[in-house]
């Protein structure tokens, strides 16, 4: 018997390197534990592109079977394909076999309950995983039941005419468009939905590949930009697109083949929302924050601000019935997508504004991102995260200060959000000022300075 540990589960997901922390045994009893907890008739699984996936989907839906749940396999797919398919089929639960942007020997899983509510270490996901260490499968409402059915479900069709309802064709045009999947599972996406759209997709790095070929599909690193960025300059692309490898986020280059920090979509496509349904609640996570709430003030739109981190995103849209919420990360979620987030969601926005204003990219957010500068998000390794916490809360303390979500510093013309991760043993530092790029290097540096540590 494969070893199993608590070391995978974190606070939003399970995720650790395969198999020594993640593996067929474990996945076996999450199966069994989360049918009973759940009281599960059926259950939605699918995987990432990792060549460790399909050993886990098999062990996790015999142990899901195990227990009396009827098991619905959508095969290799994204994340957010496991929310849709939850919601569309209202099914009981999903479980998604992922590791996201972690490098190939990481693997893991992201459960999700009825509706495509997020199962997070606040509402049973420490829980699940003390029974799991435990081997404890409590008696659920399914208990007694005969074994579970396995059955294969094609959810492409469903889905990509889901995608298709955001956004009126009528105003498209034709435009040219680099696309980066990073060997990651957007690729057999984007050639689905490139057959109803009229625009001109460059492919590259298009085919799934659990090797990785090309590294880690991870559009944050800035040794991953290149490739799309080169190509958009080269081809005289209108944008550029890359992902993560479960494609639930997604990153833009504008026609310069120029990064998009996430911080300056979310603004643009809560202007986007707002112009469709006026007065709508727009949801904000609190490190970057003064472009977005400039353009909710002059679209009279409704703020609402939420910790960072998909659980706490989803239960605060969900309390508040907000339209539209987005991280800085480039994490997007939609009320219409069950309150969860997408990675090609936006992009379909973004490219229908481009055809309906016919302004390029850089148009829309050169503006507002010389209104607001920003640090971009900056990791550092460092030994006692509470003690540089403590620190810079004395340090700062003339400043508006705000703690719900690490410490967020205001001035007037700065401010600052430092908090440490939920996912890694790092902090991270984003800052931003109004118009000013001297004093936004002078700031950044001087919290550097403070924080100390190592580059992550």
């Amino acid at each position: 018997m494969m070893k199993v540990t608590n070391k995978a589960f974190k606070a939003y997901d399970i995720r650790g390197i395969y198999p020594d922390e993640v593996n067929e045994e474990l996945a076996y009893r999450v199966g069994r534990v989360f049918s009973a907890m759940f009281a599960a008739e059926t259950v939605v699984i699918g995987h990432d592109i990792r060549l460790s996936g399909r050993p886990l989907v098999d062990a996790l839906a015999e142990g899901l079977r195990h227990g009396g749940t009827n098991v619905l396999d959508i095969g290799q797919c994204g994340t957010e394909m496991i929310y849709f398919a939850t919601f569309h089929l209202n099914s009981d639960g999903g479980v998604m076999v992922t590791a996201s942007h972690n490098p190939r020997e990481y693997n893991g899983m992201k459960l999700v309950r009825k509706g495509a509510r997020p199962v997070s270490s606040d509402t049973g996901l420490q829980d699940i995983g003390e029974m799991v260490i435990a081997e404890y499968f409590p008696h659920g409402l399914v208990s007694g039941k005969k074994i579970g059915t396995m059955k294969k479900i094609d959810i492409m069709p469903p889905y990509i005419a889901h995608l298709l309802t955001y956004f009126d064709k009528s105003f498209l045009k034709p435009l040219k468009i680099v696309v980066n999947p990073g060997n990651g599972g957007a690729g057999p996406i984007m050639k689905e939905l490139a057959k109803s759209l009229p625009f001109e997709f460059l492919f590259v790095n298009e085919k799934p590949d659990g090797t990785f070929p090309n590294g880690v599909p991870n559009p944050l690193l800035l040794t991953n930009r290149d490739t799309t960025a080169e190509l958009v300059r080269k081809t005289g692309a209108d944008l550029g697109i890359a992902w993560d490898g479960d494609f639930d986020r997604c990153f833009l280059f504008d026609e310069n083949g120029d990064f998009i920090e996430g911080y300056y979509i979310v603004g643009l496509l809560a202007e986007v929302f707002l112009i469709k349904e006026p007065k709508a609640k727009i949801m904000y996570d609190p490190r970057l924050t003064w472009n977005t709430e400039a353009i909710l003030a002059k679209n009279k739109g409704v703020p609402v601000r939420c910790k960072s981190g998909h659980t706490f995103m989803k239960e605060c849209m969900r309390a508040n019935e907000v339209l539209y919420g987005g991280e800085m990360s480039a994490h997007h979620y939609f009320r219409d997508f069950s309150y969860c987030d997408s990675g090609m969601i936006p992009w379909l926005l973004v490219t229908e504004l481009m055809c309906r204003s016919g302004k390029k990219l850089s148009d829309l957010v050169g503006p507002r991102m010389k209104m607001f500068p920003c640090s971009g998000e900056i990791n550092r390794k460092v030994k006692d995260a509470a003690c540089v916490l403590a620190t810079l809360e004395t340090k700062y303390a003339d400043g508006c200060q705000d703690k719900l979500d690490g410490l967020s510093v205001a001035y007037d013309n700065w401010r600052f959000n430092v908090r440490a991760s939920n996912t890694e043993p790092v902090m991270r530092l984003n800052v931003e000022t109004k118009g000013d790029g001297n004093l936004l290097a002078e700031k950044t540096a001087e919290l550097l300075a403070v924080i100390g540590g190592e580059e992550a």
